[in-house]
């Protein structure tokens, strides 16, 4: 990805988030974007959404405050995986292999854009299990170089 998406505002922090939906449902930008507006959002609330064969998707331009962690949104960079419940309808970390290493090749291309933002879960600002495994410590190393 190139400088190009680099955006304006004050970029802190990059929130990995889960979209909550079963393991197997592959859904992408444009059923997200159906349902937040169903909410009366003005569209996507991520800027960036990883599909189940590790498809990256835009969302929400990044120059743009997303809608996806409350008191953050104008600071923050929000990306999702398309999963996180299990088979038992739980919350659980059901990233696939293609998922796992297109989210690390986004986040590292997102960081660089912006040195010095901390990737962090949803979880970290809010009671949810979301993104259900612990994004901070899984990519500490990106926010060191």
């Amino acid at each position: 990805m190139k400088d190009t998406f680099k955006t304006k505002r004050d970029i802190k922090e990059i929130i990995v988030h889960c979209t909550a939906t079963a393991a197997d449902k592959d859904i992408g930008v444009a059923d997200i974007d159906r349902y937040h507006r169903s909410l009366g959002w003005r569209g996507c609330g991520y800027h960036w959404v990883v599909r189940l064969d590790g498809t990256v998707e835009a969302g929400r331009p990044e120059g743009d405050d997303g809608a996806h962690c409350t008191g953050h949104n104008h600071i923050s960079i929000g990306v999702a995986y398309c999963g996180g419940i299990d088979g038992r309808g739980a919350p659980a970390d059901t990233r696939t292999a293609e998922q796992r290493t297109a989210l690390r090749r986004l986040l590292g291309d997102i960081i660089a854009r912006y040195p010095g933002a901390k990737i962090c879960g949803h979880r970290d600002f809010a009671a949810k299990a979301c993104p259900c495994f612990d994004a901070t410590t899984e990519y500490a190393d990106l926010c060191e170089r």
